[in-house]
Order: structure tokens, then C-alpha cells, then sequence
């Protein structure tokens, strides 16, 4: 069983204008490290309804898993719900469900359930809910698409509860494998065909190279390693590949240090 990619939209004019910094990216990053998962892609969107659409109807013809933050309150400039419905062609309806729970909260905090509050039980048809532990007011699900707010107070344990809900089956069932070193006084355009010839022979590895200026512990240099991901049979495949990438560096007289 393959686990599908996934994916992260981060939505709102105050990311790309820089009134506030995402804080979304690495705590998916994280929250998927623990689940033996990875992110494949990350997309950055503002607040304009038609571009968010044109995004949403690219990855929902993807197999991908996708994570979206943000949007999906209820004033002008949240519109999350109505491009996530305007690309999959579903009229939004209002979700009997999220009402309930919205009820549910406005009697515990003594707020009146008005229109405004009730148009965040409005979703495209078909959707799920996704519950909200903090104040109740839920997000959504369509397909492998799964909606929550952009405060990190809410979205972060409601993503967690859409990976163990929806995916456990996917949990640790591929591993990363990686071995790296650091490669001295030699620049990428040397090593480059070297990696390339790696790649070649073995198809199931990823080579990749990661410069650094040093600092002043450590010289310029550059981090040079192969990785897959699978079960534990792409282990033995990095390792070959792996020892072949040092015997090459050897022969040509490369300075380097293995990293442990």
C-alpha cells in the first residue's frame, strides 16, 4: 500500500503580506515526523476566491492528502468553503451537524446564535466534519481534502485528529533512510555527475546535495547524502548506494567526513 502525498495550503493575505509569520508549516512538518509521514508540497494563498479555486481544483484532481489552513470563518475575506465548492462544482449547504455544535457553543458563552456564527456551518455538499476541541466550531472534510482555521490553537489538534482518524493506515508504513557526509573544498559542478550516475544506478535513492558558507567552527562545505523511503529493504539499498558514493569520492581524491 502507497502512501498518497501530502500536501499543505496555507491561506490569508496576512501570511504573504508579512503582518503575521506561518507558523502552520513546521508544525505539520512535525506532526507528520511522528506519524512516520512526510510532506510533499506546500502552497501559500491569499485571500482571493478565485485563485484559491483554481488552486483547490488542481489538487483535488491530485490522489493527494491535503491539509488547508485557513478561510473558513464567516466575514468577507474568509472564502475557504466557497472556492473549495466552486471547484468541485457542490453548492454549499448548511451543515444540520455544525449547527448544533454552534448552538452548543453560544449557550456555553452566552453569544447569541445569529446568521454570522451559523454561516460556519455552511460547506460544500457532502462534506464531513472535522471536530474543533477548542471551540466547537468544526471544520470540514471533502474527499481527501481537509479544511480547518487558521489559528494554530484550533487547526494543529484538529489535523492531528484527521491523521489518526482518517489514516492510521499509513502511519510508520514507510520509513526514511538516509546516510550523509560532509564533503570539503569541492565545488557541486564536480559532483554533480557523480550523483547523477548514483541516481541512474540505483533508481530507488534520492542523491542530494545541501551547501553551507560554515561558520566558525566548520569550514564551507557541503552535505552530501542518499535517501529513500520505504520498508526496511530500501535500508540495504541506501547503504550500497551509499558506499559506492564514498569509494568514488575516494578515488578522486575528495576531502570528506562521514556524519554519524
Amino acid at each position: 500500500m502507497a502512501v498518497p502525498k501530502i500536501g499543505l495550503i496555507v491561506v490569508g493575505d496576512e501570511i504573504l503580506s508579512g503582518l503575521r509569520q506561518d507558523k502552520h508549516i513546521p508544525a505539520v512538518i512535525e506532526r507528520l515526523a511522528a506519524r512516520g509521514l512526510h510532506l510533499s508540497w506546500v502552497q501559500m494563498v491569499g485571500d482571493d476566491r478565485e485563485f484559491l479555486a483554481d488552486t483547490l481544483t488542481r489538487s483535488f484532481a491530485s490522489k493527494h492528502i491535503v491539509l488547508s489552513c485557513g478561510g473558513i470563518g464567516g466575514t468577507p475575506d474568509d472564502h475557504t468553503r466557497q472556492a473549495a465548492a466552486q471547484a468541485l462544482g457542490l453548492p454549499i449547504v448548511r451543515h444540520e451537524g455544525a449547527v448544533e455544535l454552534i448552538r452548543q457553543r453560544c449557550e456555553e458563552s452566552g453569544q447569541p446564535l445569529d446568521e454570522f456564527r451559523l454561516r460556519m456551518a455552511d460547506f460544500p455538499a457532502g462534506a464531513s466534519l472535522i471536530p474543533n476541541p477548542y471551540n466547537r466550531i468544526a471544520g470540514f472534510t471533502v474527499g481527501q481534502h481537509h479544511f480547518v482555521p487558521g489559528f494554530p490553537v484550533m487547526a494543529w489538534p484538529m489535523i492531528d485528529w484527521v491523521l489518526d482518524t482518517l489514516y492510521p493506515q499509513f502511519h510508520h508504513l514507510e520509513l526514511e533512510y538516509k546516510k550523509a557526509l560532509l564533503l570539503f573544498n569541492t565545488p557541486e559542478a564536480r559532483i554533480t555527475p557523480v550523483m547523477e550516475q548514483l541516481e541512474a544506478a540505483y533508481p530507488d535513492c534520492r542523491l542530494y546535495s545541501l551547501p553551507s558558507v560554515g561558520n566558525n567552527k566548520l569550514a564551507r562545505h557541503i552535505e552530501l547524502g542518499v535517501k529513500a523511503r520505504g520498508n526496511l529493504g530500501k535500508k540495504e539499498v541506501v547503504s550500497n548506494a551509499f558506499t559506492e558514493l564514498v569509494k568514488i569520492l575516494e578515488n578522486m581524491c575528495c576531502e570528506f567526513e562521514l556524519i554519524k
